[in-house]
């Protein structure tokens, strides 16, 4: 739903304005103090210039601060998508990991189960092993008893 708009009289460098857009009362009032101090201070800085050139160099201002903002929140959007891309992979490596370590439990459970329980499983590719080794004598015995 669009906001509705709102009409928003101004005073700035002494010359009122009606402005009309979607902002509240307090975000204009905030932009015309700020609008009225940037003026203030270029007209300390340059006494010599008029109104017409003051408001010109405050836009090219304004709107060089607009540009390095919008800089800087692409590249904060940047570094988003690259903190999300590894949070990505580390619940994946995570999800690796207990996925490994449910293996190495079941191969130690075969080994106690089978005996064995002082067998070393040094790595996930032995426990794997074990477990596959179980599961060819389960099948083995099965077809046996047939």
């Amino acid at each position: 739903m669009a906001k509705a708009k709102i009409r928003y009289k101004a005073v700035i460098a002494n010359q009122s304005y009606t402005i009309i857009g979607q902002e509240s009362s307090q975000h204009m009032d905030r932009v015309t103090k700020l609008v009225n101090q940037q003026l203030e201070d270029i007209r300390q800085l340059s006494p010599q210039i008029s109104e017409e050139e003051a408001a010109i160099l405050l836009s090219i201002n304004a709107l060089s601060d607009q540009l390095k903002k919008q800089e800087e929140i692409l590249i904060l959007k940047e570094k988003v998508d690259s903190l999300k891309e590894q949070a990505i992979k580390a619940v994946e490596l995570e999800n690796r990991i207990k996925r490994i370590e449910a293996i190495e439990l079941e191969a130690r459970e075969v080994l106690e189960r089978t005996g064995r329980g002082e067998v070393e499983i040094h790595s996930h590719m032995e426990a794997q092993n074990i477990l596959n080794e179980e599961r060819k004598r389960t099948i083995q015995s099965k077809a046996a008893k047939s």
